[in-house]
């Protein structure tokens, strides 16, 4: 697995500051822009959608998981999420399991410049993943 040089990070972080700037957040005013790097070193992006049927909202990692296999990446290794301050943010829930789908447990997710990332089985311990499908279908 790939493991983020402070550099590679730093980087993450200024296209996810970038890609703040084409959100659509016309109701919460928060912007969010997402960054990964894959397992085969190619770097995707994401950006919030709102909707004003506040569920069909899309969170920037949603949009970034799309970017993802939009240009035919393998499995994500880092991510770095940040607001539209520029900071860096932690996946809400939904988009933690959307993150699991598509990395697995040792994706490492930005805590901000210095900060040690947070591995993503950390922040969503015992998650449901794809081998789960078999196990738990009905006999």
């Amino acid at each position: 697995m790939i493991t983020p040089t402070d550099e590679q990070w730093e980087r993450l972080r200024d296209r996810a500051r970038r890609a703040t700037t084409r959100s659509y957040a016309p109701y919460s005013h928060v912007r969010v822009g997402a960054a990964g790097l894959s397992d085969d070193g190619v770097v995707v992006e994401g950006s919030n959608v709102e909707n004003a049927s506040y569920g069909l909202t899309l969170c920037a990692e949603c949009s970034l998981v799309s970017d993802l296999r939009r240009v035919g990446a393998t499995r994500l290794v880092a991510v770095a999420v940040v607001a539209g301050d520029g900071e860096p943010i932690t996946p809400c829930g939904r988009c933690r399991q959307l993150l699991y789908e598509h990395g697995g447990p040792d994706v490492l997710i930005d805590a901000g410049a210095g900060a040690t990332p947070h591995r993503l089985g950390d922040l969503l311990p015992d998650a449901f993943g794809p081998a789960d499908l078999g196990l738990r279908a009905t006999p």
